[in-house]
Parts: C-alpha cells; sequence; structure tokens
C-alpha cells in the first residue's frame, strides 16, 4: 500500500534507538526525510547513516534533551515547517507508591506530558495552516490497563492522553489528525532494564525473567520495534484521515478488554 507520504518531512523524538527508531525507519521507507532527535549524538548520528543509506532520504540530525527547554528550542529551530510530529520519550523508572515525592512527579510530567505537548502547539499551528498534519504519540499500555510499578508512567501518560482527546477534535477540521500509540512490552533496552530489574528483585536469570514475561503476553513474545514502526508509518499516512484521538494497543493482546 502506498502511504501518500513521500516527500513529507517528520520530527521523531527519541529516535536513535528503541520505538522512535522504527518509527523513523518506517516513515523513511516511505519516502518522508527526517528530523531525528536522541540525547546521545553518537547512537544517533550512527541511526541516521544508516536510514540515509538505506533508505535514501534526508535526514537531519539534533542531539538534545527533548524534555526540557533548550534542547525543545534547539530541535524546533532545526525542525522548521514539518508535516509529522513523533512524540517519544523515555519513560520514567520503576517502583512503589511510597517512593515517590513531588519532584518525581514533576520529573515524569516535564518527560511524558509537557514536552509532548509543547511540541504540539509549536507546530500544530503550521499544519493547520498548511491543512495537513499528523501527530502520533507513543504512549504506553498502562493508559489503558495501569502498571502498579510504573506509576509516574501511569499517572503523566493518561494525563497526556486527556489532552489529546480534547486536542485532537478541535484541530482535525483542519486536516491535522492526532492519535496515540500504546506500546506493551516490545524488545527494546527499556524491556531489557525492566527484565533485569524483575531477575534481581527475584533472584531469577534474565532468560526466566522474560519468559515469565512471555506467558502474560497472548502473542507469547514481545513486540519489534519494525511493526510498530509500521503501525505508526499507517497513522502519519493519507489514509488515516478519519483516525482521530484514537488509543491504538499494540500488546500482543496483553490488555484483557472488550473496549
Amino acid at each position: 500500500m502506498d502511504l501518500g507520504i513521500s516527500g513529507k518531512r517528520a520530527l521523531v523524538c527519541a529516535s536513535s534507538k528503541g520505538l522512535g527508531r522504527g518509527c523513523a525507519e518506517a516513515l523513511a521507507a516511505e519516502g518522508v526525510n527526517l528530523v531525528m532527535n536522541a540525547r546521545g549524538a553518537d547512537a544517533l548520528e550512527s541511526a541516521a547513516a544508516a536510514i540515509r543509506a538505506a533508505h535514501g532520504v534526508d535526514v537531519v540530525t539534533v542531539a538534545a534533551d527533548i524534555t526540557t527547554e533548550d534542547g525543545r528550542a534547539k530541535v524546533l529551530a532545526a525542525a522548521g515547517d514539518v508535516d509529522i510530529l513523533v512524540n517519544n520519550a523515555g519513560g520514567p523508572p520503576p517502583g512503589m507508591w511510597t517512593d515517590w515525592n513531588r519532584d518525581d512527579f514533576i520529573a515524569a510530567l516535564d518527560a511524558n506530558m509537557l514536552t509532548p505537548i509543547a511540541l504540539i502547539k509549536a507546530l500544530v499551528p503550521g499544519m493547520m495552516e498548511r491543512g495537513w498534519g499528523r501527530v502520533v504519540n507513543i504512549t504506553s499500555q498502562s493508559v489503558k490497563s495501569p502498571i502498579p510499578v510504573l506509576g509516574l508512567s501511569n499517572s503523566a501518560r493518561a494525563g497526556l492522553t486527556g489532552y489529546v482527546a480534547g486536542t485532537s477534535r478541535q484541530v482535525a477540521g483542519k486536516g491535522v489528525v492526532i492519535n496515540n500509540l500504546l506500546p506493551g512490552i516490545h524488545d527494546t533496552d527499556r524491556a531489557t532494564s525492566l527484565d533485569g530489574g524483575v531477575a534481581k528483585a527475584e533472584g531469577i536469570s534474565m532468560e526466566d525473567a522474560r519468559k515469565k514475561r512471555h506467558a502474560t503476553i497472548p502473542a507469547g513474545r514481545y513486540g519489534t520495534a519494525q511493526e510498530f514502526g509500521a503501525a505508526c508509518a499507517f497513522l502519519c499516512s493519507q489514509h488515516a484521515g478519519f483516525i482521530v484521538g484514537q488509543n491504538l494497543l499494540l500488546d500482543g493482546g496483553a490488555v484483557n478488554t472488550t473496549l
């Protein structure tokens, strides 16, 4: 299927690896030129070089912390007028409800709620003026089914979801479509970190920790960055104009719900 977005320009945040990299790769495969952002310059440049070589698209890189005001300013200055925005940032650390203080919550909100909102506010007006735009926010399956040890993430991402629910319906008439992708466990550094925590806490091997988590997923495996990226690319396509303010789970069936 031709997604109809060749020649568009996309900003993909936190895209040097993991799910962000999967989204950048999938968009580049459709002929989308990229502005890639990540904190680590070396990993970012390596990912950009690989994408340029594989897909022949223009790739601009900006090494900066997107969760800070200075980082966002640097990224936005390089991005200019983009047609597609993929919001992404690493999740807060796990813990228990008794562990977190106000500063922990402010940090989580800054990274996983207020940063994507700031980027939406900065870039969507231009999309509206041009009559076309796509925003995809990478959130979490915890929005649908809270994960006790990820209370900071549960809270911040749920807040973003509420903001998108209202905002998406205000801008859709101008050709701008905003949706959320809710990943379950994918085979990324984040999963490795979480599995490492389980292995340490329970005194088991990493392999056993992974098998234990696989058993909780009806698909029997972790997702891949490639299939996640493909879903993102579709939501950014010409064919997704009637999908507004939705929360699409990519979790292998792990969240057991009818709606």
